[in-house]
């Protein structure tokens, strides 16, 4: 098997290219650049240094992945973009480098990237998420597995997303959205469970039910959210894996959490 290169394209020679690679017209392949087998690079894709593109993803054309941070922190150092396996980059896709010596921005595997979308510097964006057109993910923000974003959603730096979770096209984050949930509205709320995802994702009915008695119970009328988000700390190895999970998102919030739609 061979790589593929339209005449065109201009490919550097220190570059690791693998056997099954196809590289568009117009294409820019900077020194220091890893594409792993099988991945197809439509015309006018631009990869910079630092970046490592894993094995079968399709990135189409005028997509941009390395350009340095947009961040007046970044002092020149060396950090990197690393895209997994199996990922579909649509057309002007913007992926940058990260902010800090031997850091990085990830995107894990089988992530289905939709037209224009931004990942800024330092977001780490978990397996088979997918992000609609035009979305915009701010510095250091953290995507889990399985989650999906509407149309023109933009998220706030230094924001959680969890996993399985889905966020609402058009409307800002600026608080982590736990596991599991469906969050939309301005400003934005939890709308309850994400349950076509988790029945999707093989969740259980009971493990998808006592998911939604947690959430239930963390928002009582009756009770207010620290004293029963406490109980739930106390009470934590009683519960199901799933809802140890989002008790531990919890308890890492830096910017605090989106809080149940009334």
């Amino acid at each position: 098997m061979s790589v593929k290169v339209h005449p065109s394209a201009i490919v550097s020679p220190k570059a690791e290219i693998s056997d099954g690679v196809t590289i568009g017209p117009y294409c820019v392949i900077a020194d220091n650049v890893k594409i792993g087998a099988g991945t197809e690079l439509a015309a006018f894709v631009s990869v910079r240094d630092y970046v490592t593109i894993g094995e079968n993803c399709t990135i189409s054309e005028y997509v941009a992945l390395g350009n340095i941070p947009q961040d007046h922190g970044f002092m020149g150092e060396v950090s990197y973009v690393r895209i997994g396996d199996n990922n579909i980059i649509r057309e002007n896709v913007t992926i940058n480098r990260a902010t800090g010596e031997g850091n990085a921005t990830t995107v894990g595997n089988g992530c289905f990237i939709m037209d224009a979308v931004h990942f800024a510097h330092n977001v780490q964006v978990g397996d088979c998420v997918t992000v609609a057109n035009k979305v915009g993910l701010s510095g250091f923000v953290e995507v889990g597995s399985h989650t999906v974003f509407g149309g023109m959603a933009g998220v706030h730096q230094f924001v959680r997303i969890g996993e399985y979770c889905m966020i609402g096209g058009l409307y800002r984050v600026v608080k982590d959205v736990p596991h599991y949930t469906l969050a939309s509205g301005e400003p934005l709320r939890l709308n309850g469970l994400n349950k076509v995802g988790l029945e999707r994702g093989g969740f259980s009915p009971e493990t998808i039910r006592e998911i939604y008695r947690f959430y239930r119970g963390l928002y009582r009328k009756d009770k207010r959210f620290t004293d029963a988000f406490m109980e739930a700390v106390m009470r934590k190895e009683e519960y199901i894996p799933e809802i140890q999970r989002i008790i531990e998102f919890y308890g890492g919030t830096k910017r605090g959490v989106t809080f149940w739609g009334k």
